[in-house]
């Protein structure tokens, strides 16, 4: 009998996910608004930079993926890349926030653009690595679900505090300097975080001593086994809404929600507890979530939390503007409770699909399909944060004029406002469908998997049934 995996070593992977959680809402709450009010950026060029950034982080996945997969040090598979990663982030978080003044549109554009790019390639040699090392710690089904669970609570917490107190950072300093500040005051914990786990965090199911020789195909291989498909859908739609809703929180907070007191000049608070209270009850859910896990499996999760999310995005619709803010806080929190579910999920069951692939295969490639998965989900994002990005510029929406003298941006007009409530209500719809609908396709339950994980040891007839039960 194998020994369980120590709490020591779960808290250990854990701590790495505060610089995943982090460094996403970061992006996803200030950075749209950074382009815009910041540095200057029109919103469609502000989506093209997102657009053309995230396109190169998602290519590079499958890269770090193959060459995670194939590096044999004494230190660890994983582990390493995570140590020589971690002061970088100092560095790229910096590069990203910094905020450019030329004169030149076009310059600024190139110089962001740039800077995300360097953000993108340090964030993938330590996030590929980090996703591949959940599938090697522990073997269990059960164990895997308590310890994705732990490490989206540190994620989660991260994002709370990462979706109010670095506003609060920036509005300490005159000008753009509070950029500056917050990305080294962040920089800093992600890169402690990270090292935590590269040095804690060892792997329990070992390497394979000899790597497999390069081969093409092997880049795109993943995508046979059927399991692993739908886990694509399940994360993409998941992800891509997120970071839809993500981006155009605060522009809906401000410019809507409360749009006469941001028309004034007056500061709110209704955006950053409304944000804390959303990814708070991520946080307070998950146990519940847990306990449904057991009784009813993890696919019972996704699709009850997808269906809470869709109920609380429409009802968006219905919430006028200047209303009192206990109800945003309240749908704030039911958006929460539900998106902690198909949050949840996905993350679950990818050691599970990693371990059909070992079968499928013969060999463990935690990398290979981590990189995948990557590219697929980050090339989605960015599609749909430009095409949301162009909607509101379509629709009217204003950047702010960097120019000395030139007036604050304090409010958007009617088109705009209404791109906004209808994209951010109508996301959850259109895709966490899809993701229920998958759901009613995945096969690969415990039972299914216990099996998987004694044909890995057994006879080739044993294989081939449970390869032929998961299609």
């Amino acid at each position: 009998m194998k020994k369980p995996l120590s709490f020591g070593r779960m808290l250990a992977f854990a701590a790495g996910d505060i610089f995943g959680g982090g460094s996403f809402n970061i992006i996803n709450f200030l950075y749209p608004g950074f382009l815009a009010l910041a540095v200057g950026l029109p919103a469609q060029l502000a989506g093209i930079v997102m657009l053309i950034a995230r396109i190169f982080d998602a290519v590079s996945d499958p890269v770090m993926g193959f060459i995670s997969d194939k590096l044999r040090v004494r230190f660890g598979t994983r582990r390493s890349t995570l140590l020589i990663g971690a002061p970088l982030v100092v560095v790229s978080m910096f590069l990203m926030f910094f905020p450019y003044g030329n004169a030149d549109v076009m310059a600024r554009f190139w110089l962001v653009l740039l800077s995300y790019i360097f953000f993108c390639a340090v964030q993938t040699a330590i996030m590929i690595p980090y996703f591949s090392l959940s599938s090697e710690l522990t073997e269990d089904y059960t164990e895997r679900a308590r310890l994705t669970s732990l490490r989206l609570g540190f994620s989660i917490f991260s994002s709370i505090v990462c979706v109010a107190v670095p506003g609060m950072i920036v509005g300490q300093f005159e000008g753009s300097n509070g950029y500056i500040a917050m990305s080294l005051i962040f920089g800093a914990v992600f890169m402690v975080s990270v090292g935590i786990t590269g040095l804690f965090a060892k792997e329990g199911i070992p390497a394979p001593k000899k790597a497999e020789p390069f081969k093409l195909q092997n880049f795109v291989r993943p995508l046979r086994v059927k399991a692993f498909r739908q886990y694509l859908w399940l994360f993409l739609c998941c992800q891509m809404t997120m970071a839809i809703m993500s981006a155009l929180f605060f522009f809906y907070v401000d410019f809507y929600f409360c749009s006469a007191a941001t028309a004034r000049g007056e500061t709110s608070m209704v955006g950053l507890l409304g944000a804390a209270l959303m990814f708070g009850m991520q946080i307070v859910a998950l146990p519940v979530y847990m306990a449904v896990i057991k009784r009813m499996g993890k696919i019972a999760v996704y699709i009850i939390g997808s269906v809470i999310w869709i109920g609380g995005a429409l009802l968006l619709l219905v919430l006028p503007s200047g209303a009192d803010p206990v109800w945003l806080y309240l749908l704030a929190a039911l958006l929460g409770f539900g998106i902690s579910g198909p949050g949840l999920i996905p993350h679950a069951i990818f050691a599970d699909v990693v371990d059909v692939g070992s079968l499928q295969f013969g060999a463990r490639t935690a990398g290979a399909f981590s990189g995948i998965a990557n590219l697929v989900n980050k090339t989605a994002q960015a599609a749909g944060l430009a095409i949301v990005m162009g909607i509101i510029g379509a629709a009217g929406f204003v950047e702010q004029d960097i120019t000395e003298g030139a007036a604050k941006v304090v409010s958007q007009s009617a088109g705009a406002q209404a791109a906004i409530v209808w994209v951010m209500a109508l996301a959850p719809l259109i895709f966490m469908s899809v993701g229920i609908f998958v759901c009613t396709r995945y096969r690969l339950t415990k039972q299914r998997h216990a099996r998987v994980l004694a044909a890995l040891e057994g006879s080739e007839e044993e294989k081939a049934a449970i390869l032929g039960e998961l299609g």
